[in-house]
């Protein structure tokens, strides 16, 4: 069953989307309420699950990884364990940042950072010898057109 959110807790989704750092202070301030009653908010969209947590986001190249590299994999089979065998796998891979299973053709998107081509080049030679892959695409990304949170929240 969804949970029923009114308009300051939107409000406070929308806050913490833009600046997971922003202090309750200052989010109270900004939702129009007290701090305590902020807090309490936060918790219980906390413990629904709604907010899953907070991160730092970092730049990549600024850390020394020149390359971000996308990977379209098809499996030789792709019965329930072998799809979980590749996905534990994906799991455990640093170089890999995000991984999705997905309908059609592909059966899994990786998005991958290498610090650079001779990195890439071992990744993809890694990948492509993995047990049941049958083949990989990949595509290098040549810049990022746009970065937006991962929920695009409705303006009420």
């Amino acid at each position: 069953m969804p949970v029923r959110l009114d308009a300051i807790d939107w409000a406070i989704l929308r806050e913490l989307q833009g600046d997971g750092n922003i202090t309750n202070v200052e989010l109270a301030r900004r939702v129009g309420l007290s701090a305590p009653p902020c807090l309490r908010r936060v918790r219980a969209l906390e413990e629904a699950g709604i907010i899953r947590g907070y991160r730092a986001l970092l730049d990549p190249k600024l850390l020394g990884y020149e390359v971000i590299c996308f990977a379209m994999v098809q499996l030789a089979a792709q019965g329930q364990a072998e799809i979980a065998a590749f996905a534990d796998r994906m799991r455990t891979w640093p170089v890999v940042r995000e991984c999705w299973t997905l309908s059609g053709e592909t059966d899994f998107l990786l998005k991958c950072v290498a610090a650079n081509l001779p990195a890439f080049q071992r990744f993809v030679s890694d990948l492509t010898g993995l047990p049941n892959v049958r083949s990989v695409r990949t595509a290098l990304a040549l810049d990022q057109v746009k970065d937006a949170p991962a929920v695009p929240l409705a303006e009420e």
